[in-house]
């Protein structure tokens, strides 16, 4: 029985796999005819619904019951509180750049940085962007023109301040409380996001510090960089949700008056027209569409594993590998949610769907071992993160490439935050004491 029961647990892994191997065979293909941005030819919201087809075939139940498994796993009310909140922080991101956010902070970071520190300087307007933002690409897509004209002006190496842009931006991915994977990580290991925050940056801020160091080596006198006229008050609604979420307001409270801040500063204090705000807003829901529904599809994947055992096999597997480690307390198993993420966004490149497609186990794992959902979420945004800033293949890297006109390869070279985090983040998870589950929500 024991044999059978196994048998199908494994079996309720291939649909998983199928679409693993789809997202990535696909992306190999198109980088092998030198596609543009060839690992998002094929979106993942589609190339899921083979693996679901698949899961509903392995299911072996009437397809009646099978539709009842993927709308339960849709429904999920993690994913359906997720999705929403990717709806309000697409929405915010919009409108604040529409008012000229981003350009009052990008501009107002040239102006107040030494020519001697350029290369520091630009990782902290990007950590800072991509902090206000939640987005990587969103961070690059607004940067790169800019530091490549920088780039040109000072004559800097290419590749070095592509390098800088790239870490910057990956600092935000990680720690902003808006960016979707700190949403994902939080959702799906039942963690505050003032809680993960704190837990995060006790390990992004010394990552960050000895990048700024690391930067600054490389640094020697460049000419005065010229910035564009901005308005201060463009910085305060990115300014006033990080502070209000750091306090623990609640998150959708948060990004709504976020969203209002925004509105009322650009059209008080700028020259954004109020009319535009319903636009801005749709921009913004459209913006994270496909995210929003490879959620709700992953998730109803993940159920028919769920279901099945593929999921409980996948967590005995990983604590049977972990057991041998004979680690102190229950740092193999924050070693192996650590693993999960990194290994799983190799496979997609995809961070937020590394995450959600691992969230599950992890919260297993951290469950059964004593480890807070605080540490579990910021340990899955934490190397999830990482894999994804190395990966030459992920679409952060592809965006720079194109941008300076460089090999992907040469761009990941000089990204020294991602590495810098990497020893950091295992060095924590190795020496620090054992935690225990905080009461999160």
């Amino acid at each position: 029985m024991d044999t059978i029961i196994t048998s199908g647990a494994k079996r309720s892994l291939l649909p998983l796999l199928c679409f693993v191997l789809l997202f990535l065979g696909s992306g190999l293909y198109f980088q092998s005819q030198n596609v543009e941005y060839a690992f998002y030819q094929l979106p993942g919201h589609v190339a899921i619904l083979p693996a679901l087809i698949l899961a509903v075939w392995l299911h072996r139940a009437p397809l009646t019951q099978s539709i009842e498994v993927i709308i339960k796993g849709a429904g999920n009310s993690n994913i359906i509180t997720m999705c929403l909140i990717y709806l309000l922080a697409g929405a915010f991101a919009s409108v604040a750049t529409a008012s000229g956010g981003v350009d009052a902070v990008v501009n107002a970071g040239l102006s107040i940085i030494p020519p001697a520190f350029i290369l520091p300087g630009l990782f902290i307007i990007a950590a800072l962007v991509s902090t206000a933002m939640g987005t990587s690409m969103g961070t690059i897509g607004a940067l790169a023109p800019i530091a490549v004209g920088i780039a040109n002006q000072a004559e800097l190496n290419p590749a070095i301040v592509a390098g800088v842009l790239l870490s910057g931006a990956m600092f935000g991915d990680n720690l902003s409380i808006i960016s979707d994977t700190t949403i994902a990580a939080t959702r799906t290991q039942g963690a505050n996001m003032a809680d993960k925050f704190k837990e995060n940056i006790k390990i992004a801020l010394p990552a960050a510090l000895l990048t700024i160091l690391a930067y600054g080596l490389l640094t020697s006198d460049t000419p005065q960089i010229n910035t564009e006229a901005y308005n201060w008050t463009g910085i305060l609604p990115y300014a006033a949700i990080l502070v209000l979420a750091v306090l623990g307001l609640n998150v959708f409270v948060v990004l709504l008056l976020g969203i209002a801040l925004a509105a009322l500063q650009g059209s008080l204090l700028a020259d954004y027209a109020i009319s535009n705000l319903g636009k801005d807003i749709a921009t913004g829901f459209a913006n994270v569409q496909e995210i929003f529904l490879l959620a709700m599809l992953v998730s109803s994947l993940s159920e028919f594993i769920k279901q099945q055992g593929g999921l409980q096999w996948i967590s005995n597997k990983i604590q049977s590998i972990t057991a041998k480690l004979r680690l102190a307390g229950n740092k193999a198993q924050q070693l192996a949610i650590a693993a999960l993420a990194f290994i799983s966004n190799l496979c997609i490149a995809n961070n937020t769907v590394a995450i959600v497609l691992t969230g599950d186990v992890s919260r297993n794992l951290a469950q059964q071992h004593q480890i807070s959902p605080r540490r579990s979420a910021s340990l899955l945004d934490i190397f999830a993160c990482i894999s994804q800033g190395l990966v030459p293949y992920g679409a952060q890297a592809l965006l720079l490439g194109a941008s300076f006109g460089l090999s992907p390869w040469q761009v990941i070279t000089y990204n020294y935050y991602c590495l810098i985090l990497l020893v950091i983040a295992l060095s924590v998870v190795l020496l620090r004491r054992q935690t225990t589950p905080a009461v999160s929500g």
